[in-house]
């Protein structure tokens, strides 16, 4: 079982840029898939972006060019870079991961969100 926990989250003008950080209790051989999503509340959650065990990336297309995912193995950390915020960037953000050895953007563990709020 691993547990996620987020932060970063806060308030920021549009343009502003945030990083939002998900620390990961554990990782198992061959490593997870790991990503971020975010909720309006009434909507459906919605995948941001997406790093493989191997490293590769893929975003959603509202983000891309402005959102970076990366991950630091050696401190079990999971980031997401937010650049050039937008008001419908508005959301909770969460942090997922796969079950070990997933290769695809799929999740089955979750952290409990950090809000991201970007103003006018």
């Amino acid at each position: 079982q691993l547990q996620l926990a987020e932060s970063g989250g806060d308030a920021v003008q549009a343009g502003g840029s945030l990083r939002l950080s998900c620390v990961v209790s554990r990782t198992t051989p061959g490593g997870h898939t790991m990503g971020w999503s975010r909720q309006v509340p009434g909507n459906e959650r919605e995948g941001v972006a997406c790093i493989g065990a191997d490293g590769i990336t893929t975003y959603t297309d509202s983000v891309k060019g402005r959102f970076t995912i990366s991950k630091d193995n050696a401190k079990n950390i999971l980031y997401l870079q937010m650049n050039s915020l937008r008001p419908e960037d508005t959301a909770i953000y969460f942090c997922a991961a796969g079950a070990p050895g997933s290769l695809s953007c799929t999740y089955r563990y979750w952290g409990q969100g950090t809000q991201v709020t970007v103003s006018s």
